[in-house]
């Protein structure tokens, strides 16, 4: 028995039959040359008498990849397949043909409407004949999943003792459940003569879910390749997931004591290229390649991943290509995973000016789904623009539509504790905001700029605004202010730049004495 499993890519055949992720023979030749980089040891190209298109991939492939790995071809257990097959892979250094039948009762009477004899006479010449052509031939018992065991077992001892040198033994509707399709492999080695002259394959769909435990079962039970696709596409709800299966035999390699030769740290590249050419997004929970598997939201796994990262990570980001650990601030998150995310974008701040920021960021999180980088930056630039604040905007109402009038009310807080209160109408809820806050702080001004601009991603995103103000001798003064309310985030901005008119109005040293 062989001492590594192989891994059999059929993302661009069995991959492509998802709805919707038809490729041209360009975009497989790029997925073809990624897939030899991540050391798959067989890609299965295409099923060459179906199409045109899917001949000349297969050849494309065959010539694109040499000797790096095997590439096969599909067919059914029928004479022309087989020869178009074998054409397509003339010049594959090491080609296999891929031939099958079904086997299950369903298929034998409602599909094909043969007996058994027949179809174990069809699979017998169609592997002789592929044999004939190539030297590596693989036969297919459709549907094995449900066919009834002792005819599967006659099936697969008729084909190798025709040729086959690999045996694949699919759960095509993925209709099993672990430990019966471990049975249902560990009994071919019971009942088949001459089972220790093919490698034994798993094709596993994904219907109930359990195309990647079912996988691994078969192999603990003897199978030594697995087929599978990169993201888990294929037909209806897909295939065993490559990274999946890859990842469960490295990371336990303990259990099932056998390991692949993949370089694992091509996998997120080969996943986001193959989303990339089919437009099939992976769900963000995707074991492995998903955008939340190495990402943390609760403050409880946040604290432990900060301290050490296997206290929550069985796998190691990097070994799949991800380049770390993500922290994802949310209302969830603890004080430990806000300071940590401070301090990588180099932020180091006192305790007084943190706990700001933190009630800042709390107040914050309760309104977005999640706090980014950029909304952290702008926490902290206000945080200091409170730092030297002559007025300090407490409370900010306005009402306004069409028809109506524009009203505001503002209530801003001086440092000697004193609270302000003024209202005023405008042309609109900004101007009304603005002439509240000038009936209460009284210093001549122009608003000679105004400007707004998202900071962040997405409909809940902080908005930023700046504006500068010039004062009577016509020195100008910049202001920003930041919220998930516009209006609010303006009010903060001309407080902000009044502020700054203020303070630079105060006697110097100098002119005190």
């Amino acid at each position: 028995m062989s001492d590594k499993v192989y891994i059999f890519d059929t993302t661009l055949r069995d991959g492509e039959q998802s709805p919707g992720a038809s490729m041209n023979t360009a975009e497989k030749l790029e997925i073809a040359r990624e897939l030899v980089r991540l050391g798959v040891d067989v890609i299965e190209a295409g099923f060459p008498v179906s199409s045109p298109g899917d001949f000349e991939s297969v050849r494309a492939v065959s010539e694109e990849v040499g000797d790096a790995v095997v590439v096969c071809a599909l067919t059914r257990a029928v004479p022309n397949d087989i020869e178009v097959a074998a054409d397509a892979l003339a010049k594959a250094a090491r080609p296999r043909i891929h031939t099958g039948i079904g086997v299950s009762e369903s298929h034998l009477r409602d599909k094909l409407r043969i007996t058994g004899d027949e179809a174990v006479e069809r699979a017998v010449a169609a592997v002789k004949l592929a044999r004939g052509l190539v030297g590596d031939v693989e036969f297919y018992a459709e549907d094995a999943g449900r066919a009834e065991p002792m005819f599967l077992y006659r099936m697969i001892e008729s084909v190798i003792a025709a040729g086959a040198t690999v045996v694949n033994i699919p759960d095509t509707t993925g209709y099993t459940y672990p430990e019966e399709f471990g049975s249902l492999i560990g009994g071919l080695f019971e009942h088949v003569n001459g089972i220790e002259n093919a490698i034994i394959s798993v094709h596993c769909h994904n219907d109930l879910g359990m195309a990647t435990a079912n996988s691994l079962a078969g192999v603990k039970a003897g199978a030594r390749q697995i087929e599978c696709t990169i993201n888990g596409i294929g037909e209806r709800a897909g295939n065993t997931s490559l990274e999946e299966v890859t990842m469960a035999l490295r990371q336990r390699s303990t259990y099932f004591g056998i390991d692949t030769t993949i370089n694992t740290k091509e996998i997120m590249r080969a996943s986001r290229l193959v989303s990339t050419i089919t437009g099939i997004v992976v769900q963000p929970n995707k074991a492995i390649v998903g955008a939340n598997a190495f990402a943390h939201s609760s403050g409880i796994h946040q604290d432990g991943i900060l301290k050490e990262r296997s206290t929550y990570e069985i796998i190691d980001p990097a070994d799949v290509g991800v380049g770390g650990s993500s922290i994802v601030l949310t209302a969830r998150s603890g004080r430990h995973a806000l300071q940590h995310r401070l301090n990588e974008l180099g932020f180091e701040l006192p305790e007084g000016e943190f706990e700001r920021v933190h009630a800042a960021f709390l107040e914050l999180a309760d309104k977005k789904k999640e706090v980014y980088d950029e909304d952290l930056e702008v926490l902290v630039g206000e945080s200091e623009r409170t730092l030297d604040e002559v007025y300090h905007l407490a409370q900010v109402h306005f009402t306004s539509g069409e028809p109506g009038i524009p009203t505001a009310t503002v209530e801003l807080v001086t440092r000697d504790g004193e609270h302000l209160i003024d209202s005023s109408h405008g042309t609109g809820p900004v101007d009304a905001v603005y002439k509240a806050i000038n009936r209460i702080v009284e210093v001549p001004n122009e608003l000679s700029e105004f400007s707004v601009k998202a900071v962040t991603r997405g409909i809940d995103a902080l908005g930023e605004v700046t504006i500068r103000v010039t004062s009577d001798d016509g020195r100008v003064f910049t202001g920003r202010g930041a919220h998930s309310d516009i209006i609010v985030a303006s009010a903060k901005a001309y407080t902000n730049a009044l502020n700054r008119l203020l303070v630079s109005q105060k006697p110097t040293i100098s002119e005190e004495l």
